[in-house]
């Protein structure tokens, strides 16, 4: 299919969750957004149970990713943390799906799908049906972007191109692949928003399995921000429309805060290299230090076989660390408080009663290449569950590859309220602390204007459960748009 290309200037986009619907392709000097919600907001300590379920569910996945390499795809998290709602087709129907880091193609379940959800305990969910979208078309197995997927079975020319991803616990999805409109609010300035949509691919979900059948907890689909060229990110950045970089800063009280697309200018963070040959974004780490401390550990300590160092993975609730890492890490923040009495709850958490300030316990540093550290201070690792009884988040993580390596999995616990910046262009993954609940500032390539963007805390409108939402704010170089479909 040939696409005619125009080049519209356009500042930050914002993904926002009110999704504005337009039936046509807009011109437009703007900015794309949208906005996730978070399932857990403001719960990390209410229920324990739920959060390591959770990320049992998402990490047998990327176990997935790393033992049976998929063409580059990433396995997506079972129940996801975040979700965004989105606007597809013309006219254009919103679809909440999970915003995920580690995996690649955005798919939607769709009309007719076997198996798929009809109800959920988190919004009211939307199949997709291309025959209601009048800019709706089916990509052909000659199409390029078909090289990307997995397939069903062998594509044959004239055929239309199929995709299957088998997930590690046994769960798949499969379907066809589309391209339509994908509806988006734009920031035209500081705290001002538009309106413009683009073209994308996506898979078309016609027959689930395993945990993604399931109604609890269930949304339409997903959205990769993978490294791979089928990710949304990338499909954008083939377009001119942004580039290879995001970031994301994450408010542990509330859930809101700011996911953005392209070039953030304040604050500045600083950078440590990607692992190149990782599945995920994986950087290397060199030690840990419990306050003055650096723990004694073995110079293997983090690698995994071929995935060495640690995975940054927002889609993960806690933190998971090798046994080996673990055991001293956790006996050095106690070691000054032995009055503590332990106590294990649900096998997985060791928790103690405790009423004085928790200044009293050490901050643990991880250290990187590259001189870049992160902290996690103790309001971040120890969960309050009760009145006065307290659980530390660090998780023995007993997480191996097939090759027998032990992953380390540094999860939102460690990344909340921070400003972490995934540079795929320049494969490096950065970091500083930052009031989440407050703003950042982004550059607009083409006018070099420098715009603050805030975070937005939103109410769920529907009857379903009520939470926060976390704010997408993508930045774009210059938007060349396909305007002929």
């Amino acid at each position: 299919m040939d696409l005619t290309r125009r080049q519209w200037s356009l500042s930050a986009i914002l993904l926002v969750v009110t999704l504005l619907i337009q039936p046509q392709l807009s011109p437009a000097k703007d900015n794309l957004a949208f906005e996730v919600r978070s399932k857990f907001a403001g719960k990390r300590g209410k229920d324990l149970g739920s959060l390591r379920a959770h990320d049992a569910h998402r990490h047998s996945r990327l176990l997935s990713a790393i033992d049976l390499p998929l063409g580059g795809d990433s396995q997506p998290e079972s129940t996801g943390l975040y979700f965004a709602k989105i606007g597809l087709g013309t006219p254009s129907r919103d679809f909440h799906v999970q915003v995920d880091t580690g995996s690649d193609i955005l798919w939607v379940n769709c009309a007719g799908c076997i198996r798929c959800p009809r109800k959920s305990d988190l919004v009211e969910l939307t199949p997709y049906d291309s025959d209601a979208s009048s800019t709706a078309k089916s990509v052909s197995c000659a199409d390029s972007f078909c090289s990307y997927v997995n397939q069903i079975s062998e594509c044959h020319s004239g055929s239309t191109c199929q995709y299957i991803i088998q997930y590690g616990d046994q769960s798949s999805t499969s379907g066809y692949l589309v391209r339509d409109v994908m509806h988006l609010d734009l920031v035209t300035g500081n705290r001002q928003t538009g309106s413009t949509n683009g073209t994308i691919i996506f898979g078309c979900g016609s027959k689930q399995s395993g945990q993604l059948g399931e109604s609890v907890s269930a949304v339409d689909g997903i959205m990769g921000f993978g490294q791979s060229n089928s990710s949304f990110i990338s499909q954008l950045a083939s377009q001119g429309k942004v580039k290879r970089t995001f970031a994301h800063c994450l408010d542990n009280k509330n859930g809101g805060g700011i996911f953005a697309i392209g070039e953030v200018v304040s604050p500045k963070v600083k950078t440590t290299p990607m692992l190149s040959k990782s599945a995920h974004y994986s950087v290397n780490l060199n030690s840990i230090e419990v306050g003055n401390t650096v723990l004694q550990l073995s110079s293997g300590a983090f690698d995994s076989g071929d995935d060495k160092g640690v995975i940054v993975d927002s889609g993960t609730t806690l933190v998971y660390l090798p046994n080996s890492v673990y055991k001293p890490l956790i006996s050095q923040i106690l070691a000054s408080h032995p009055e503590l009495t332990l106590h294990r709850v649900q096998d997985s958490f060791t928790c103690f009663r405790y009423t004085d300030n928790l200044d009293r316990f050490p901050p643990v540093t991880f250290q990187f290449d590259k001189s870049a550290s992160l902290t996690v201070s103790p309001q971040d690792y120890l969960f309050q569950i009760r009145g006065d009884t307290w659980c530390l988040g660090w998780q023995n993580g007993g997480l191996q590859t097939k090759d027998g390596g032990e992953l380390s999995i540094l999860g939102d616990m460690a990344l909340s309220n921070k400003l972490v910046v995934y540079d795929i262009e320049n494969q490096v993954i950065g970091w500083t602390n930052h009031n989440c609940s407050g703003g950042i500032q982004v550059k607009d390539e083409q006018s070099g204007a420098v715009y603050t963007v805030g975070a937005h805390n939103l109410s769920w409108s529907s009857s379903l459960a009520v939470s926060k939402f976390l704010t997408f704010v993508s930045l774009l170089v210059i938007f060349l748009c396909n305007v002929a479909l």
